[in-house]
Protein backbone atom coordinates (compact mmCIF):
# COMPACT_ATOMS: atom_id res chain seq x y z
CA UNK A 1 0.00 0.00 0.00
CA UNK A 2 1.43 3.38 -0.99
CA UNK A 3 1.90 6.32 1.37
CA UNK A 4 -1.08 8.19 -0.11
CA UNK A 5 -3.36 5.16 0.34
CA UNK A 6 -2.20 4.77 3.95
CA UNK A 7 -2.87 8.45 4.62
CA UNK A 8 -6.39 8.17 3.20
CA UNK A 9 -7.05 4.98 5.17
CA UNK A 10 -5.80 6.58 8.38
CA UNK A 11 -7.96 9.62 7.71
CA UNK A 12 -11.06 7.46 7.12
CA UNK A 13 -10.43 5.52 10.32
CA UNK A 14 -10.00 8.79 12.22
CA UNK A 15 -13.18 10.20 10.72
CA UNK A 16 -15.11 7.04 11.53
CA UNK A 17 -13.84 6.99 15.11
CA UNK A 18 -14.62 10.67 15.61
CA UNK A 19 -18.01 10.34 13.97
CA UNK A 20 -18.88 7.34 16.13
CA UNK A 21 -18.04 9.30 19.27
CA UNK A 22 -20.08 12.24 17.99
CA UNK A 23 -23.03 10.06 17.09
CA UNK A 24 -23.06 8.41 20.49
CA UNK A 25 -22.94 11.81 22.12
CA UNK A 26 -25.46 13.39 19.77
CA UNK A 27 -28.13 10.76 20.20
CA UNK A 28 -27.63 10.45 23.92
CA UNK A 29 -27.23 14.18 24.49
CA UNK A 30 -29.36 15.14 27.50
CA UNK A 31 -30.93 18.08 25.64
CA UNK A 32 -32.04 15.94 22.70
CA UNK A 33 -32.87 12.84 24.73
CA UNK A 34 -35.17 14.87 27.01
CA UNK A 35 -36.92 16.66 24.16
CA UNK A 36 -40.30 14.92 23.99
CA UNK A 37 -41.04 16.50 20.59
CA UNK A 38 -37.89 14.95 19.10
CA UNK A 39 -38.59 11.54 20.66
CA UNK A 40 -42.20 11.62 19.47
CA UNK A 41 -41.28 12.68 15.93
CA UNK A 42 -38.58 9.99 15.73
CA UNK A 43 -40.83 7.19 16.99
CA UNK A 44 -43.72 8.35 14.77
CA UNK A 45 -41.46 8.21 11.69
CA UNK A 46 -41.77 11.95 11.03
CA UNK A 47 -37.99 12.41 11.09
CA UNK A 48 -35.08 10.19 10.15
CA UNK A 49 -31.34 10.08 9.77
CA UNK A 50 -30.00 11.18 6.40
CA UNK A 51 -26.87 9.96 4.64
CA UNK A 52 -25.39 13.46 4.79
CA UNK A 53 -25.30 13.37 8.61
CA UNK A 54 -28.30 15.55 9.22
CA UNK A 55 -31.83 14.90 10.43
CA UNK A 56 -34.51 14.94 7.75
CA UNK A 57 -38.27 15.29 7.68
CA UNK A 58 -40.10 12.28 6.28
CA UNK A 59 -43.35 13.22 4.55
CA UNK A 60 -45.38 16.23 5.62
CA UNK A 61 -44.00 19.00 7.76
CA UNK A 62 -45.29 21.54 10.23
CA UNK A 63 -43.57 24.76 11.24
CA UNK A 64 -42.83 23.28 14.68
CA UNK A 65 -41.31 20.13 13.18
CA UNK A 66 -39.23 22.18 10.72
CA UNK A 67 -37.98 24.46 13.54
CA UNK A 68 -36.96 21.45 15.66
CA UNK A 69 -35.13 19.75 12.78
CA UNK A 70 -33.40 23.00 11.80
CA UNK A 71 -32.27 23.55 15.41
CA UNK A 72 -30.83 20.03 15.68
CA UNK A 73 -29.10 20.33 12.30
CA UNK A 74 -27.55 23.70 13.20
CA UNK A 75 -26.12 22.13 16.35
CA UNK A 76 -24.85 19.12 14.41
CA UNK A 77 -23.16 21.32 11.81
CA UNK A 78 -21.37 23.29 14.53
CA UNK A 79 -20.01 20.06 16.03
CA UNK A 80 -19.13 18.70 12.58
CA UNK A 81 -17.19 21.88 11.79
CA UNK A 82 -15.20 21.65 15.01
CA UNK A 83 -14.50 17.92 14.69
CA UNK A 84 -13.70 18.14 10.96
CA UNK A 85 -11.08 20.81 11.62
CA UNK A 86 -9.45 18.62 14.27
CA UNK A 87 -9.45 15.66 11.85
CA UNK A 88 -8.15 17.77 8.92
CA UNK A 89 -11.29 16.89 6.95
CA UNK A 90 -14.04 18.91 5.32
CA UNK A 91 -17.35 19.41 7.10
CA UNK A 92 -19.02 17.38 4.35
CA UNK A 93 -16.64 14.43 4.82
CA UNK A 94 -17.15 14.45 8.56
CA UNK A 95 -20.93 14.85 8.24
CA UNK A 96 -21.14 11.98 5.73
CA UNK A 97 -19.18 9.66 8.01
CA UNK A 98 -21.40 10.71 10.91
CA UNK A 99 -24.45 9.94 8.76
CA UNK A 100 -23.11 6.42 8.19
CA UNK A 101 -22.74 5.93 11.94
CA UNK A 102 -26.08 7.51 12.85
CA UNK A 103 -27.91 5.34 10.31
CA UNK A 104 -26.21 2.22 11.67
CA UNK A 105 -27.43 3.21 15.16
CA UNK A 106 -31.09 3.48 14.21
CA UNK A 107 -33.37 0.93 15.84
CA UNK A 108 -36.21 -1.10 14.30
CA UNK A 109 -39.13 1.16 13.44
CA UNK A 110 -37.05 4.30 12.91
CA UNK A 111 -36.67 6.00 9.54
CA UNK A 112 -33.41 6.46 7.67
CA UNK A 113 -32.31 7.55 4.21
CA UNK A 114 -31.04 4.67 2.07
CA UNK A 115 -29.02 4.91 -1.16
CA UNK A 116 -31.09 6.46 -3.91
CA UNK A 117 -32.49 9.05 -1.45
CA UNK A 118 -35.26 6.66 -0.42
CA UNK A 119 -36.68 6.73 3.11
CA UNK A 120 -36.78 3.29 4.68
CA UNK A 121 -37.99 1.97 7.99
CA UNK A 122 -35.33 0.10 9.92
CA UNK A 123 -36.02 -3.57 10.50
CA UNK A 124 -34.04 -6.01 12.62
CA UNK A 125 -31.66 -6.35 9.65
CA UNK A 126 -28.75 -3.99 9.10
CA UNK A 127 -29.79 -0.77 7.34
CA UNK A 128 -28.98 -0.19 3.68
CA UNK A 129 -26.08 2.27 3.72
CA UNK A 130 -23.99 4.01 1.11
CA UNK A 131 -21.20 1.70 -0.10
CA UNK A 132 -18.67 4.42 0.79
CA UNK A 133 -19.54 4.11 4.49
CA UNK A 134 -16.65 2.92 6.61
Amino acid sequence: MGMMQMTNLTRKIGLATGAAALALGALSSPAIARDPAYAAARSAGQVGEKMDGYLGIVGGSTSALRAMVDDINIKRKAVYAQKAKAQHATIEEYAFTSGCVLISQTIPGEKYEAPGNVWKTRTSAAPDRDPRCP
